[in-house]
């Protein structure tokens, strides 16, 4: 409980801090919704220019990038300390100070970043929700709602997992690994679209190596009438469960790797 009263706070004052320059965050916050926007623009000109992608209409597709960009915002909109700023942390040597503290590591670095900035890609990704439900004619029940909540709540700790990837490889190559963004952005920009889509090999990936098709697609697919592969309705809210197992492998092998970690700070 106390951890959680941690994160809060600081949650709170780094939003204040960033704050603090108002036109400078108005910018910023602008230039990632035209960002997201663009993309979303993408996902409109598929839908003008194709009826269906297979058996997938625009609302579906909708609804599908609105899932995945709600999550992955979030991730990166409180879990910044992870996504972005471990690498630098390694390098300045700032990861030192975390170690003499009576918190764990991975609590500080969860605490050490915020980036308020992404609120506008959530929005765009809610929109995208409501014009996907909408289009789809979506009859929402309380199963419904509930397999949306885990659906999200899922993924954003299946991402947060593999951000943990590129951390503990920063632990002990000191630089990060632009292949594990293979695995995270890459991984948000494909599966931004229904999994069944693509080859067997990216299906494969995106299955057993990082498990967006079963955090976010098969929930999905249930909430809009069309289960993905005939799954039953049962596999709608065990499969997304998979987020949490690889949070937790995660989080064993990142405190593993602290054990090897070396100072590299002036």
């Amino acid at each position: 409980m106390n951890t959680v009263k941690l994160y809060i706070r600081s949650m709170s004052m780094l939003i204040k801090s960033q704050l603090q320059y108002p036109l400078s965050f108005f910018m910023q916050t602008i230039a990632q919704l035209i960002m997201e926007g663009g993309e979303m623009m993408a996902v409109i000109l598929i839908v003008n220019r194709f009826e269906e992608v297979q058996e997938w209409t625009g609302g579906d597709l909708f609804f599908f990038f609105g899932m995945m960009s709600v999550s992955f915002y979030l991730t990166e909109l409180f879990g910044r300390g992870i996504t972005g700023d471990f690498p630098s942390m390694v390098r300045s040597g700032r990861l030192d100070t975390f170690l003499v503290r009576p918190r764990g590591v991975l609590t500080q670095v969860i605490c050490g970043g915020v980036d308020p900035r992404r609120i506008t890609c959530i929005a765009v990704g809610v929109a995208a929700l409501v014009m996907g439900s909408r289009m789809s004619a979506i009859l929402w029940t309380p199963l419904k709602v509930l397999a949306l909540t885990e659906s999200i709540a899922m993924s954003c700790l299946l991402i947060m997992g593999l951000f943990m990837i590129e951390a503990i490889f920063c632990i002990h190559s000191v630089k990060s690994v632009e292949l594990v963004n293979a695995l995270t952005y890459g991984g948000r920009s494909a599966c931004q679209y229904p999994i069944d889509i693509y080859p067997r090999p990216l299906r494969m990936l995106f299955t057993v190596i990082a498990p967006f098709a079963l955090t976010l697609h098969v929930p999905a697919a249930w909430i809009l009438g069309k289960p993905l592969y005939g799954l039953p309705t049962w596999t709608a809210f065990v499969t997304p469960l998979s987020g949490i197992v690889v949070f937790v492998l995660m989080t064993f092998l990142f405190h593993r790797g602290i054990r090897f970690y070396r100072s590299t700070g002036s």
